[in-house]
């Protein structure tokens, strides 16, 4: 008799093509649980009884081929009952036989767009693995209820299903996948939140640090630094550009090193900090090949430009093609640099010569100036 209940448990998706409740769902199912109470009491084993039902509960359904939801998920609670009972014979459940049925039921259920059933067949799969003592496997579940939740929009719920298998995936021993996970829920919620995904990223940084894949480290650390770039959280994205300046020296990717100073010099002079950005500088000519290299050349014009408050030598600087061809935020930070006070214009030196001499300078500079092309260009 506990069978009736468990034939619903995909809800009313399961029901007739007549709609929930409709005279031929009702006819069908009520057909279908008297074959069932008639007949699963003589089945002995899983099998049989899986047997019993493809062979009597499908065929008490005309329609069940032309059903929105695959006819495997009308077997497969009956099935799952059977594994998860214990008896006198059978005193634990098979929770291997339950997941892996749990787990044909999500795909069916994904398959028909139905995410939310799909959803919560990925949590018992999950379960019956945790159960199993499979954690490698329950993460696995864990992370394709999180891709359902993705597909119902509903990010920061997926989010932390994912955190919770890259979790399980580091009490199994495979940090790889850990942090893998970590950097796909950090894309998931990047344009949503952007401070949970610095932290997703951070985290899979950490993750790739433990394990020496520092380039993958490196990569990770780079999207965390441009999105609190773009965030306006300066403070942090130095920390995190010095960061990854001294994992590329350790590798020895000096020419990326060069790029990441410059980066740091133009977020420390965001943040009004010119001693920090003259000290970065400073410190970057230990790095072999930055004294003397086209970039420390633009970094020290940069710098005495804005020590002076010279706005024209600040923006000719930042309009190099080694600044306007950054990754977009830097080149952004460069190209909104604007020196302290507003700054000052530089004047041609005829202005300035002009200005000794007078107003009556002036007018004889436009004379002479009028008169050298009187008789035209030839």
């Amino acid at each position: 008799m506990a069978a009736r209940p468990l034939f619903c448990l995909g809800g009313p998706s399961l029901q007739g093509a007549g709609g929930k409740g409709s005279p031929s769902s009702r006819n069908w199912e009520n057909k279908g649980a008297l074959k069932l109470r008639s007949g699963v009491g003589a089945a002995q084993r899983p099998g049989a009884c899986a047997g019993f039902l493809k062979d009597h509960v499908y065929c008490c359904d005309p329609n069940w081929k032309t059903r929105g939801v695959t006819s495997a998920l009308l077997l497969k609670p009956f099935f799952l009952h059977f594994s998860l009972k214990t008896g006198l014979l059978k005193w634990k459940p098979d929770y291997d036989s339950a997941a892996t049925e749990y787990g044909k039921a999500a795909v069916a259920f994904k398959n028909a767009k139905q995410f939310d059933q799909a959803r919560e067949a990925c949590l018992r799969e999950a379960e019956a693995h945790e159960n199993n003592k499979a954690l490698f496997h329950a993460a696995k579940a864990y992370e394709q209820a999180g891709m359902m939740l993705k597909e119902m929009q509903r990010l920061p719920e997926a989010v932390q299903l994912i955190e919770k298998a890259s979790m399980m995936y580091l009490e199994n021993g495979t940090p790889d996948t850990a942090a893998i996970a970590l950097e796909r829920a950090g894309k998931l919620i990047e344009n949503v939140s952007p401070e949970k995904a610095v932290q997703l990223y951070q985290q899979a940084a950490s993750v790739f640090e433990n394990e020496e894949r520092l380039r993958q480290a490196l990569e990770m650390l780079g999207k965390a630094s441009r999105l609190l770039v773009r965030g306006r959280r300066l403070d942090e994205a130095a920390l995190s550009l010095q960061k990854e300046k001294s994992i590329y020296k350790e590798i020895e990717n000096y020419p990326t090193c060069y790029k990441k100073t410059i980066a740091q010099v133009l977020v420390h002079l965001h943040r009004n900090d010119y001693v920090a950005a003259e000290r970065c500088v400073r410190e970057s000519y230990s790095i072999p090949g930055f004294n003397g290299s086209e970039d420390c050349a633009a970094l020290e014009q940069l710098l005495e430009g804005y020590d002076q408050q010279d706005q024209d030598q600040v923006s000719e600087v930042c309009n190099l093609p080694l600044f306007k061809y950054m990754d977009n935020d830097y080149a952004k930070l460069g190209l909104t640099l604007v020196v302290p006070g507003g700054g000052i214009k530089k004047k041609s030196p005829n202005a300035a010569q002009d200005k000794a001499r007078g107003p009556a300078a002036v007018g004889s500079h436009a004379e002479e100036e009028e008169d050298e092309y009187s008789g035209g260009l030839c």
